[in-house]
């Protein structure tokens, strides 16, 4: 064999190992610098802590073991709280098909005004006083996905500028169709 034979040779040999151990470099590195989201798919907050109807002062039985997308409003329910809830109770209709398995439940610390109650569809929603438990349980205004079973799975904590009510929405949305569409319950 003369030397430019053994040249190609070797150059054959690295381009071979080159594409094998390339591949597996670049995956080492994407999961040690954290590159990829790690198989998440739910837009909203997983709770930490045991969280159910019960410890929040609610009674099942109320809900007719629907599906809840319980929003906890704050004490003053100013301009923003309003178009929350507006994103909410549309959130609530883009469900389409999926509507009568989900109902919508405002906790209020104070009744909603008339003004407040004309922009939401108030014949589909649960609007009751929120528990004394609820509000040690909650320190905030959020919007809660609770399985018919009575567990809250879900915390979407609403955005502080109007323009990202449209994604907040969404994301509740998503994390509906997503639950709905394998829910083997409610």
């Amino acid at each position: 064999m003369n030397s430019s034979e053994v040249n190609k040779s070797r150059r054959s040999m690295l381009i071979l190992l080159a594409v094998f151990v390339i591949p597996v470099i670049l995956a080492k590195l994407a999961l040690n610098q954290q590159w990829f989201n790690y198989g998440v798919t739910n837009q909203g907050q997983l709770l930490d802590n045991e969280l159910t109807l019960d410890k929040l002062g609610l009674n099942l039985v109320d809900f007719d073991h629907h599906w809840l997308l319980l929003y906890t409003l704050p004490e003053i329910c100013d301009q923003q709280c309003e178009k929350t809830l507006v994103s909410v109770n549309n959130t609530y209709i883009a469900l389409g098909k999926e509507m009568p398995r989900v109902m919508p439940v405002a906790l209020t610390q104070q009744n909603l005004t008339d003004e407040q109650s004309g922009k939401i569809q108030l014949k589909k929603w649960h609007v009751q006083a929120m528990p004394a438990l609820a509000k040690s349980a909650i320190s905030q205004s959020q919007v809660l996905i609770v399985d018919p079973l009575g567990n809250v799975i879900l915390s979407h904590l609403p955005p502080k500028n109007v323009e990202q009510l449209p994604q907040f929405g969404k994301a509740i949305l998503a994390d509906f169709k997503k639950l709905l569409k394998y829910s083997r319950i409610g």
